[in-house]
Protein backbone atom coordinates (compact mmCIF):
# COMPACT_ATOMS: atom_id res chain seq x y z
CA UNK A 1 0.00 0.00 0.00
CA UNK A 2 1.49 3.55 -0.70
CA UNK A 3 2.07 5.92 1.44
CA UNK A 4 0.15 9.22 1.85
CA UNK A 5 2.31 12.43 2.78
CA UNK A 6 1.37 15.88 3.96
CA UNK A 7 3.25 18.49 5.66
CA UNK A 8 1.73 20.45 9.12
CA UNK A 9 3.50 23.58 9.40
CA UNK A 10 7.43 24.76 8.54
CA UNK A 11 8.54 21.65 10.53
CA UNK A 12 6.02 18.13 10.13
CA UNK A 13 5.94 15.23 7.62
CA UNK A 14 3.06 13.19 8.44
CA UNK A 15 3.18 9.19 6.54
CA UNK A 16 -0.03 7.85 6.30
CA UNK A 17 0.87 4.17 5.62
CA UNK A 18 -3.71 3.49 6.13
CA UNK A 19 -6.35 4.76 7.30
CA UNK A 20 -7.24 1.55 9.38
CA UNK A 21 -4.98 -0.55 12.03
CA UNK A 22 -3.56 -3.57 10.90
CA UNK A 23 -0.35 -5.23 11.27
CA UNK A 24 0.53 -5.10 7.68
CA UNK A 25 0.36 -1.35 8.08
CA UNK A 26 1.63 -1.23 11.44
CA UNK A 27 4.63 -2.71 9.94
CA UNK A 28 4.81 -0.07 7.25
CA UNK A 29 4.54 2.50 9.77
CA UNK A 30 7.64 1.16 11.59
CA UNK A 31 9.83 0.12 8.63
CA UNK A 32 9.92 4.09 7.69
CA UNK A 33 10.57 5.31 11.02
CA UNK A 34 13.53 2.92 11.30
CA UNK A 35 14.40 3.81 7.93
CA UNK A 36 15.00 7.37 8.45
CA UNK A 37 16.13 6.84 11.96
CA UNK A 38 19.14 4.72 10.19
CA UNK A 39 19.41 7.08 7.17
CA UNK A 40 21.01 9.88 9.20
CA UNK A 41 19.37 12.76 7.04
CA UNK A 42 20.61 15.94 8.01
CA UNK A 43 17.80 18.16 9.48
CA UNK A 44 15.72 15.34 10.97
CA UNK A 45 15.35 16.06 14.49
CA UNK A 46 12.46 13.83 15.64
CA UNK A 47 10.74 10.45 14.50
CA UNK A 48 7.26 9.81 16.12
CA UNK A 49 5.90 6.07 14.77
CA UNK A 50 1.83 5.86 15.69
CA UNK A 51 -0.21 2.76 14.57
CA UNK A 52 -0.45 3.21 10.88
CA UNK A 53 1.39 6.32 10.46
CA UNK A 54 4.40 8.02 11.93
CA UNK A 55 5.40 11.99 11.85
CA UNK A 56 9.11 13.51 10.98
CA UNK A 57 10.17 16.98 12.29
CA UNK A 58 12.19 18.46 10.32
CA UNK A 59 14.99 21.66 10.46
CA UNK A 60 13.52 24.00 7.40
CA UNK A 61 16.68 25.87 7.76
CA UNK A 62 18.65 22.38 7.07
CA UNK A 63 16.60 20.53 4.99
CA UNK A 64 14.47 22.05 2.45
CA UNK A 65 10.85 20.33 2.33
CA UNK A 66 10.68 18.80 -0.64
CA UNK A 67 14.33 17.04 -0.52
CA UNK A 68 12.87 15.39 3.28
CA UNK A 69 9.77 14.32 1.30
CA UNK A 70 12.01 13.11 -1.58
CA UNK A 71 13.81 11.24 0.89
CA UNK A 72 11.31 9.80 2.76
CA UNK A 73 10.03 8.49 -0.43
CA UNK A 74 12.95 6.44 -1.32
CA UNK A 75 13.20 4.93 2.15
CA UNK A 76 9.05 3.66 1.56
CA UNK A 77 10.28 2.12 -1.94
CA UNK A 78 13.17 0.84 -0.18
CA UNK A 79 11.01 -0.88 3.11
CA UNK A 80 8.35 -2.05 0.90
CA UNK A 81 10.79 -4.42 -1.21
CA UNK A 82 12.45 -5.75 2.05
CA UNK A 83 11.48 -8.86 4.14
CA UNK A 84 8.70 -7.96 6.74
CA UNK A 85 11.36 -8.92 9.80
CA UNK A 86 12.21 -7.41 12.92
CA UNK A 87 14.61 -7.78 15.25
CA UNK A 88 12.34 -7.01 18.96
CA UNK A 89 11.74 -8.62 22.28
CA UNK A 90 8.83 -10.50 24.25
CA UNK A 91 7.88 -9.55 27.42
CA UNK A 92 5.60 -11.19 29.91
CA UNK A 93 3.19 -8.83 31.67
CA UNK A 94 1.61 -10.01 35.24
CA UNK A 95 -1.93 -8.73 35.29
CA UNK A 96 -4.01 -8.71 38.24
CA UNK A 97 -7.71 -9.10 36.64
CA UNK A 98 -10.68 -7.56 37.98
CA UNK A 99 -8.67 -6.36 41.01
CA UNK A 100 -10.43 -4.51 43.68
CA UNK A 101 -8.67 -0.81 42.79
CA UNK A 102 -9.85 -0.73 38.90
CA UNK A 103 -13.35 -2.13 40.25
CA UNK A 104 -13.83 0.41 42.73
CA UNK A 105 -13.00 3.23 40.29
CA UNK A 106 -15.09 2.03 37.43
CA UNK A 107 -18.04 1.59 40.25
CA UNK A 108 -17.56 5.67 40.83
CA UNK A 109 -18.27 6.22 37.11
CA UNK A 110 -20.75 3.46 36.24
CA UNK A 111 -23.62 6.80 35.10
CA UNK A 112 -20.96 7.21 32.27
CA UNK A 113 -20.98 3.82 30.87
CA UNK A 114 -22.93 1.79 28.61
CA UNK A 115 -23.94 -0.29 30.82
CA UNK A 116 -24.14 0.40 34.58
CA UNK A 117 -25.45 -2.35 35.69
CA UNK A 118 -22.72 -4.91 35.34
CA UNK A 119 -18.61 -4.25 35.17
CA UNK A 120 -16.26 -3.20 32.31
CA UNK A 121 -15.03 -7.24 32.14
CA UNK A 122 -18.90 -8.03 32.16
CA UNK A 123 -19.46 -5.56 29.15
CA UNK A 124 -16.57 -6.46 27.07
CA UNK A 125 -17.08 -10.20 27.78
CA UNK A 126 -21.15 -10.13 26.46
CA UNK A 127 -20.14 -7.80 23.15
CA UNK A 128 -17.66 -10.49 22.57
CA UNK A 129 -19.81 -13.47 22.75
CA UNK A 130 -18.22 -14.74 25.92
CA UNK A 131 -20.23 -16.33 27.99
CA UNK A 132 -18.29 -16.01 31.16
CA UNK A 133 -15.76 -13.07 32.29
CA UNK A 134 -13.33 -16.26 33.05
CA UNK A 135 -13.18 -16.95 29.14
CA UNK A 136 -12.38 -13.47 27.88
CA UNK A 137 -9.45 -12.99 30.29
CA UNK A 138 -8.37 -16.18 28.84
CA UNK A 139 -8.69 -14.84 25.59
CA UNK A 140 -7.19 -11.67 26.38
CA UNK A 141 -4.50 -13.07 27.98
CA UNK A 142 -4.21 -16.17 25.47
CA UNK A 143 -2.39 -14.50 22.74
CA UNK A 144 0.33 -11.58 22.58
CA UNK A 145 -0.07 -8.12 21.72
CA UNK A 146 2.18 -5.47 19.71
CA UNK A 147 3.25 -2.34 20.70
CA UNK A 148 2.25 -0.42 17.83
CA UNK A 149 2.89 3.23 19.53
CA UNK A 150 4.10 4.61 23.16
CA UNK A 151 2.67 7.84 23.79
CA UNK A 152 -0.28 9.83 24.05
CA UNK A 153 1.21 10.31 28.23
CA UNK A 154 4.63 9.37 29.34
CA UNK A 155 5.41 5.66 28.44
CA UNK A 156 1.62 4.42 27.88
CA UNK A 157 2.02 1.49 25.08
CA UNK A 158 -0.80 1.26 22.77
CA UNK A 159 -1.44 -2.54 21.74
CA UNK A 160 -2.50 -4.38 18.82
CA UNK A 161 -3.36 -7.96 19.35
CA UNK A 162 -1.86 -10.40 17.42
CA UNK A 163 -4.61 -12.70 15.93
CA UNK A 164 -6.19 -12.59 12.87
CA UNK A 165 -9.22 -10.11 12.39
CA UNK A 166 -12.56 -12.12 13.76
CA UNK A 167 -11.04 -12.86 17.07
CA UNK A 168 -9.94 -9.32 17.83
CA UNK A 169 -11.27 -8.07 20.68
CA UNK A 170 -12.89 -4.81 20.53
CA UNK A 171 -14.68 -3.05 23.12
CA UNK A 172 -16.18 1.05 22.85
CA UNK A 173 -14.66 3.34 25.04
CA UNK A 174 -16.77 5.02 28.15
CA UNK A 175 -19.64 6.77 26.93
CA UNK A 176 -17.82 10.09 28.79
CA UNK A 177 -14.06 9.73 30.15
CA UNK A 178 -13.41 9.00 33.76
CA UNK A 179 -11.63 11.58 35.82
CA UNK A 180 -9.79 9.28 37.16
CA UNK A 181 -7.89 5.93 36.40
CA UNK A 182 -5.74 3.92 38.71
CA UNK A 183 -1.58 4.00 37.50
CA UNK A 184 -1.26 0.53 36.09
CA UNK A 185 -4.48 -0.52 34.61
CA UNK A 186 -4.52 -2.62 31.99
CA UNK A 187 -7.24 -0.79 29.39
CA UNK A 188 -8.95 -1.46 26.24
CA UNK A 189 -10.59 0.87 23.88
CA UNK A 190 -11.64 -0.40 19.85
CA UNK A 191 -9.31 -3.01 18.79
CA UNK A 192 -5.94 -1.57 20.95
CA UNK A 193 -5.36 -2.41 24.41
CA UNK A 194 -2.88 -0.45 26.57
CA UNK A 195 -1.24 0.15 30.18
CA UNK A 196 -1.35 3.32 31.83
CA UNK A 197 1.60 4.21 32.82
CA UNK A 198 0.37 7.12 35.69
CA UNK A 199 -2.84 7.93 37.16
CA UNK A 200 -4.76 10.34 35.69
CA UNK A 201 -8.34 10.85 33.45
CA UNK A 202 -9.11 7.87 30.69
CA UNK A 203 -12.16 6.53 28.67
CA UNK A 204 -10.78 3.00 28.06
CA UNK A 205 -12.59 0.00 29.81
CA UNK A 206 -10.47 -1.26 32.97
CA UNK A 207 -10.06 -4.92 32.58
CA UNK A 208 -7.22 -5.53 35.71
CA UNK A 209 -4.02 -4.03 36.83
CA UNK A 210 -0.50 -4.66 36.73
CA UNK A 211 2.53 -4.62 38.88
CA UNK A 212 4.91 -4.23 37.06
CA UNK A 213 6.23 -0.31 36.56
CA UNK A 214 6.69 0.96 32.70
CA UNK A 215 7.16 4.43 34.01
CA UNK A 216 9.87 5.80 36.47
CA UNK A 217 11.07 9.34 35.36
CA UNK A 218 13.17 9.35 38.69
CA UNK A 219 14.56 6.13 37.37
CA UNK A 220 14.88 4.14 40.83
CA UNK A 221 13.04 0.96 39.12
CA UNK A 222 15.90 -2.02 38.45
CA UNK A 223 15.05 -2.53 35.02
CA UNK A 224 14.22 1.59 34.31
CA UNK A 225 17.70 2.89 35.26
CA UNK A 226 18.80 3.24 31.87
CA UNK A 227 15.89 4.87 30.24
CA UNK A 228 12.15 5.83 31.66
CA UNK A 229 10.37 4.52 29.89
CA UNK A 230 9.61 0.84 29.61
CA UNK A 231 8.25 0.40 26.48
CA UNK A 232 8.74 0.76 22.46
CA UNK A 233 6.95 0.29 19.08
CA UNK A 234 7.45 -3.11 17.96
CA UNK A 235 7.98 -4.60 21.50
CA UNK A 236 5.66 -7.89 22.01
CA UNK A 237 3.58 -8.36 25.19
CA UNK A 238 1.94 -11.71 26.76
CA UNK A 239 0.05 -10.72 29.49
CA UNK A 240 0.02 -13.71 32.30
CA UNK A 241 -2.86 -13.40 34.68
CA UNK A 242 -2.31 -13.56 38.64
CA UNK A 243 -4.11 -13.78 41.80
CA UNK A 244 -3.94 -10.65 44.53
CA UNK A 245 -1.01 -12.96 46.20
CA UNK A 246 1.25 -13.01 43.57
CA UNK A 247 0.42 -9.28 43.01
CA UNK A 248 1.40 -8.44 46.42
CA UNK A 249 4.64 -10.38 46.13
CA UNK A 250 5.72 -8.55 42.45
CA UNK A 251 4.86 -4.80 44.18
CA UNK A 252 7.50 -6.20 47.19
CA UNK A 253 9.97 -7.33 45.11
CA UNK A 254 9.73 -3.77 42.64
CA UNK A 255 9.95 -2.17 46.13
CA UNK A 256 13.29 -4.31 46.84
CA UNK A 257 14.72 -3.92 43.53
CA UNK A 258 14.55 -7.61 42.90
CA UNK A 259 11.56 -7.35 39.70
CA UNK A 260 12.66 -8.99 36.53
CA UNK A 261 9.91 -9.18 33.99
CA UNK A 262 10.77 -12.05 31.65
CA UNK A 263 12.50 -10.95 28.15
CA UNK A 264 13.22 -12.62 25.31
CA UNK A 265 15.26 -10.83 22.13
CA UNK A 266 13.14 -12.54 19.25
CA UNK A 267 13.36 -12.31 15.60
CA UNK A 268 9.60 -11.85 14.17
CA UNK A 269 8.82 -12.39 10.10
CA UNK A 270 5.57 -11.22 9.59
CA UNK A 271 4.85 -13.75 6.17
CA UNK A 272 5.60 -16.69 8.52
CA UNK A 273 3.57 -14.69 11.11
CA UNK A 274 0.48 -14.69 8.49
CA UNK A 275 0.67 -18.36 7.77
CA UNK A 276 -0.02 -20.25 10.76
CA UNK A 277 -1.12 -17.00 13.56
CA UNK A 278 -1.65 -20.10 16.16
CA UNK A 279 1.90 -21.68 15.66
CA UNK A 280 3.72 -18.98 15.12
CA UNK A 281 2.26 -17.24 18.82
CA UNK A 282 3.29 -20.48 20.42
CA UNK A 283 6.45 -20.25 19.23
CA UNK A 284 7.28 -16.96 20.51
CA UNK A 285 5.24 -17.57 24.21
CA UNK A 286 7.55 -20.38 24.29
CA UNK A 287 10.69 -18.18 23.93
CA UNK A 288 9.79 -16.43 27.03
CA UNK A 289 10.58 -19.46 29.65
CA UNK A 290 13.46 -21.29 27.60
CA UNK A 291 16.56 -20.58 29.41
Amino acid sequence: MAARYSFGGDEHLFVECSEEMSLAAFFQSLSISRGVRDSGIRGVTEICPANASLQVKFDPDVIKPEDLLQEVRAIETAAAQAEPVISTRIVEIPVFYNDPWTHETLMRFRERHQEPGGTDLDYAARINGYGAVDDFIAAHAGSPWFVSMVGFVAGLPFMYQMVDRPRQLEVPKYLRPRTDTPKLTVGHGGCFGCIYSVRGAGGYQMFGITPMPIFDPAQKTSYLRDFMVFFRPGDIVKFKAIGRDAYDQAVEEVERGTFAPPIREVTFDLREFQQDIAGYNAKLQGLLHDH
